[in-house]
Order: C-alpha cells, then structure tokens, then sequence
C-alpha cells in the first residue's frame, strides 16, 4: 500500500533577504481543501503584506503558526496532504508495532512541490532530497475527523476548539488581555463580536488565566496591564513589519547622509490649469491626473541637467554611482507605515503612462499589497505633504538614494505679478540631498528647473 504523504509549507522570502514576517490572517481552515496556488495566507513583511499562494494541493490538516505571531523564513505554517496522515499522526504511528501494521504518514520538510506541481516564485526549489522526519509529539492544534471503523483516536485536549472571530477582533481581545476561548460568542455563525470582546472587558480587569485560544509552537502568552474596568491609561504598539523597518531606514538615513534641505515658493497657477486641461481629454478618461503627474514629469526632464542628483552614494567602495536610469519613488502612507514604491524606468514613459502607473502603485499601496519588487531599487523620491494641507517639510532621503523631493499644498496667496498684486495659487517645494556629494549649486539647479518646468509648462521644451 502506498505510504501517505504530508507536506509542510515553510515560510518564504517572498522579498529581497527579508528574515521573518507577521501572519495576519489565514484564508484557510483545518479540513478545506486547496489546489496549486490558491491563496491560504496573508503575511506581513518589513515591506508589505503578500498574499502567498499553495504549492501543494490536498486537504488542509493543520495550521501551525497563528494569526499575529511573527515567525522566521523557514519557520512550517501550513500542513497540507491526505487526511489519512493526519489520522496517522494523531495515533502516533505504528512502525515498528509489527508486520502487519501500516507504516506512518512520511512528512516532506521541504519546499520543494512535489514531482509535476508548479514551482512558485519565492519559494524554491531548495537543493536537497526528500527527507523522512521523524515523528514527535507537536502542540500544534489540529481537528480531528471522525475515525474509520476500527480505527482507535486519542482523544484531543480540551483546548483545541478555536475561537471565530475576524483579525481586528482578535487584535483588539489581545491589547485587552482577553482570551477569546472564554467569550460567549453571539456574532454570525457563532463568531466573537468587537461588542462581545469589550463586554467581556467591562466584567473584568484582567486577562483570565485560562490556556491561550490557539497553542502555537513555542509561543509566548502576551498581556496588558489595565487599570479601572476594561479601560487602560496608555495602548502599546509592537513595533514591527512596514513599521519596523521604516524606522530602521529612516534613523540609518538620517545619521549617515549629511542632509542639506532647500526650499523654493513659486506660482503654480499655470500647472493647476495644465491639470484641468488635462482631465479633458480622452487620454486621460480613467486615470487620474494630478499636480503630482506634472511634478514626476518635471524631476525626470529636469535630471537630464543634474544627473547627479539621480545617483548613490557606495560607501565600500568610496565611490559615487550615477544611474543612467528613473525609478521614481512615490513615498504612500499607509495605516501599517511609510512605503515608497517606485515606478520603473520612468525616464522612458510618456504622461500617459506614467499617470497609468503612478494611480497603480498608489492603489496598491494604500490597500498594503504592493509586490516587493516595486519597493527595492528606487532612485529618486517624491512625497507630497501638499494633500494634508502642509506647506512643506524637511524630508528624510531613501536609503540607497540622494534626494527627496517635497510637494507643499497650492493655496490661492497673493502675488505680485508686473507692478500688480493678484491672486495666483502658489506652490513651496523643499528639496534635500545627501551633501557629501550634491552640493549647494547642483541641487539649486536642480531645484530651480523643477519650480520653473511647474510654473511655465512650456519650458519642459527647453529639456
């Protein structure tokens, strides 16, 4: 009879070197069944939240980290194979019993797919055989199905069943110290509630002391401190996933590059009209335009004069690395952190195509989604402070970059035009740049031909 056969889907670095990642929420459950590819996961990276698909195919047996907990690359989350092995495990195996007794489940502990299933990107092929695990007791929860005739189960703790409840409730029944396990559910289909989480929080002022809701291997109880009745005085956030390496880049940039911030206000009424002028036309029928477009425009021509501004600076080799190419960084803020996604060789594309990629990395972003791809290897980077009103900022470079260009808000100011005070909408842009190399007349330069290219559209002729 043919051996069954498990597979245990290991973590991937789905980015460039990433370590670990948070999982945030499962799209499977114990006893579903999945094809190739079909999305089981959600995790979260330094970089942003990938949806990882299945290499495998076959039923779902056990899910082995929970949502919440950060795990390492490398780390099983997913068991997937016949339910046969699962009703293996949970006897312990028979080898050895006798002759005439099955031999256990082999349990494949690579990430390798099997022999005619998709090798996906991200994971795999290691080069290494298939290997026999041996088998050992596990505190992983995994439901059991009903044993076949004849065939003995050993009964599961009491512990097992999970709580149902969505990824925001359990985040807010863990910053409340409140085990789900002892919620009286009376959501849909027997899910927990944010309203049964907090009345379970106003009976009470401290986590109960009960097993936590999903055993996980090796997974440290968390607590909150409260004081009064299900209120606390301070909330504590773990630093980690975008959040975490935003913070790590920005103190990294800040105290190696020597930052040298310039600012320039100038009338940006004539953009405002380009802008308008533009959302009339078919071109631009479904996608967005905005003083933003014009601006990315302007920086790509006006690099064309101070290609330096466009380059790294390579500290092993004391070298300055000038890039004969445009990845243009948009800084996004997300409710997970800063990202800066970067639209690829932007130097080449027209208005059209540009404003095309700039609304989808904009898009992805904002949802968290954005491939880690779109995030490593940008040179140059735009933030725009102008949509939360501000009128500029003294903003940090990306690392592996040289400048950062700040979008203020356009506000109708007054103006002197000729011998005359008018109304005009008026733009501030602030630029900073790593003045190791960039010094004070580049990045003016600079900085100048970008103000001038958005106060008279016309002179991007000149470039």
């Amino acid at each position: 009879m043919p051996q069954a056969v498990a597979s245990e889907f290991k973590l991937p670095d789905v980015g460039e070197g990433l370590t670990e990642a948070e999982i945030v929420v499962w799209r499977v459950k114990v006893g579903d069944t999945v094809a190739i590819n079909d999305v089981v996961v959600e995790i979260e990276t330094a970089k942003s939240i990938v949806e990882l698909p299945s290499p495998y195919a076959g039923e779902v047996l056990a899910l082995l980290v929970a949502e919440g907990e950060t795990v390492e690359v490398g780390t099983p989350i997913i068991r997937i194979g016949d339910r046969e092995v699962g009703e293996e495990a949970g006897r312990g195996g028979t080898e050895g019993a006798g002759s005439d007794q099955r031999p256990g489940p082999e349990i494949i502990d690579t990430n390798v797919p099997p022999v005619g299933q998709a090798t996906l990107v991200g994971y795999g092929p290691k080069q290494r055989a298939l290997k026999r695990r041996p088998r050992k007791e596990t505190s992983v929860v995994e439901v059991p199905r009903a044993p076949a005739s004849g065939l003995e189960t050993t009964a599961p703790p009491a512990h097992v069943a999970r709580a149902l409840a969505k990824p925001l409730v359990r985040r807010l029944a863990r910053d409340l110290g409140i085990n789900l396990a002892s919620v009286v559910p009376t959501g849909p289909r027997g899910t927990v509630s944010k309203e049964d989480v907090l009345a379970a929080a106003g009976s009470t002022s401290v986590a109960p002391a009960g097993p936590p809701a999903v055993e996980v291997r090796g997974a440290p109880a968390t607590s909150l401190e409260t004081t009064g009745v299900g209120a606390t005085r301070e909330t504590r956030e773990p630093v980690k996933g975008v959040r975490k390496q935003m913070a790590a880049a920005m103190v990294a940039s800040a105290f190696t590059a020597p930052h040298v911030t310039e600012w320039l206000t100038f009338d940006a009424t004539a953009t405002v009209e380009l802008v308008e002028r533009l959302r009339g036309r078919r071109e631009f029928a479904d996608i967005k335009v905005s003083p933003l477009l014009v601006a990315a425009r302007a920086c790509v021509l006006a690099m064309r004069r101070t290609p330096l501004i466009n380059s790294s600076w390579d500290e092993a080799a004391q070298q300055v690395v000038v890039k004969d190419y445009v990845h243009l960084g948009f800084a996004a803020a997300t409710p997970r952190g800063l990202v800066v996604p970067n639209v690829k060789d932007a130097d080449g594309l027209s208005l059209v195509e540009l404003a095309a990629a700039l609304e989808s990395l904009t898009a992805l972003a904002r949802e968290g989604r954005t491939p880690p791809a779109d995030l490593a290897g940008g040179t140059f980077t735009i933030t725009n402070v102008g949509v939360f009103g501000v009128d500029g900022g003294t903003p940090i470079i990306n690392p592996g970059e040289s400048a950062i260009l700040c979008l203020g808000a356009i506000k109708p100011q007054p103006w002197v035009v000729g011998d005359q005070v008018v109304p005009r909408q008026v733009m501030t842009l602030s630029l900073s740049f790593d003045h190791r190399h960039i010094d004070g007349a580049t990045g003016s330069r600079f900085l100048a031909d970008v103000a001038g290219i958005l106060q008279d559209p016309g002179t991007a002729l000149l470039f």
